[in-house]
Formats: C-alpha cells, sequence, structure tokens
C-alpha cells in the first residue's frame, strides 16, 4: 500500500519541528550547560512524581498487582518522594545527582583501566603489543580520576557533548524532512 503525498508531507513537517526542537535543545545545551543539566534533573523528577502517582492509583483502583503488593508500594511511594524532593529543590538535586552519577563514571573508568592493564600484563604472551592497551588503560585511569576531582566539570562536559549530538542529529533530521517533503511535492531530493 502506497503511503499518499499528503501524509508523506505532513511526516515531514513532523520530521522538521522534532529536528527543528533537538537543534534547539542542543544549542542551548553547549550554551548554557549547567541549566540544561537542571532541566534535564527537574524532568526527572517530574517523570519520577508522575510514575509513583500512577503507580499507587494503578495498585489502588487499577489493580496492577505483580505479586509482591507491599514492594510496588515501598517503590511507587520512593518513587514519588524523591521526585518531590528534587521539585522541591532543584539546584540540591542537580548537584547531588549529577556528583553521584559522575562518581559511578569515575570508578567505572578506573576499574576497566585497572583490568585492562591487569589481563594484557598477565597475558602479554597472546599480545604482539601490549603498548597500545596499556596505554588506553591508564588513560581510562586518568580519566577516572579527572572525574573525580572535577565531578561537576565532567558533568557539564557530558552535557555539552550531548548538546554537540543533539545539534548533529537535529541538523540530519531537519534535512530529512526537507528529502521527505520534495519527495511528497514531486521535486527531485538535491
Amino acid at each position: 500500500m502506497a503511503v499518499s503525498s499528503e501524509v508523506t508531507q505532513r511526516w515531514a513537517w513532523i520530521t522538521g519541528l522534532r529536528g527543528l526542537l533537538m537543534l534547539l535543545a542542543g544549542i542551548y545545551a553547549v550554551i548554557f550547560p549547567a541549566a540544561a543539566l537542571t532541566v534535564l534533573v527537574i524532568a526527572g523528577g517530574a517523570l519520577l512524581v508522575v510514575d509513583g502517582v500512577l503507580g499507587l492509583w494503578s495498585l489502588t483502583f487499577g489493580g496492577a498487582k505483580t505479586g509482591n503488593y507491599w514492594f510496588d508500594v515501598v517503590r511507587n511511594a520512593l518513587s514519588l518522594i524523591l521526585g518531590v524532593l528534587i521539585l522541591i529543590s532543584p539546584l540540591l538535586a542537580t548537584i547531588l545527582t549529577t556528583t553521584f552519577l559522575v562518581y559511578l563514571f569515575a570508578f567505572q573508568a578506573i576499574l576497566v583501566g585497572a583490568m585492562e592493564i591487569w589481563v594484557v600484563v598477565r597475558e602479554r604472551d597472546s599480545y604482539a603489543r601490549i603498548w597500545p592497551v596499556v596505554l588506553s588503560g591508564v588513560l581510562y585511569i586518568l580519566f577516572g580520576i579527572a572525574l573525580l576531582l572535577a565531578p561537576m566539570f565532567g558533568a557539564l562536559m557530558v552535557v555539552i557533548l550531548g548538546g554537540v549530538a543533539m545539534i548533529l542529529f537535529g541538523g540530519a533530521l531537519i534535512a530529512y524532512a526537507f528529502r521527505l517533503y520534495n519527495r511528497a511535492k514531486g521535486t527531485p531530493a538535491s
């Protein structure tokens, strides 16, 4: 079944709007990374509130029982409480959440780097050259230490890199929307 040109045009507009919103969000994240990080934490807090409320509602009225009623009640209540706490103090929540996540990344990087070095030294007979793997392990460890020393800077860098990715992806979506629109109009795409 062929798709009509009207439907294709509508999808082109929707795709273009998605691309434009992603492009604007990416630019915002690159220019104002701290504010973008706070917006992400606030959005997460709002999602936790909605999840907790809907979970408790479905347990009470919707009959959504998974077999462990009290576990579901506690999980949804904690989700609701955490979401409210994040919305009450978004700045504190941003600092605590971001620091915690960056510390997790830092410890993971240090562990991966140490494991790479340990494995390549232990199995050095299986490798033609071990220095690239040792260098990679050392870089992982240094990256982890840098994150431990400056967690907020690391978080802001992740937001900026995410913003750059959003800019690139948003631009690609806009280009795809133009191609869809030109195909629907019968104009050859360039």
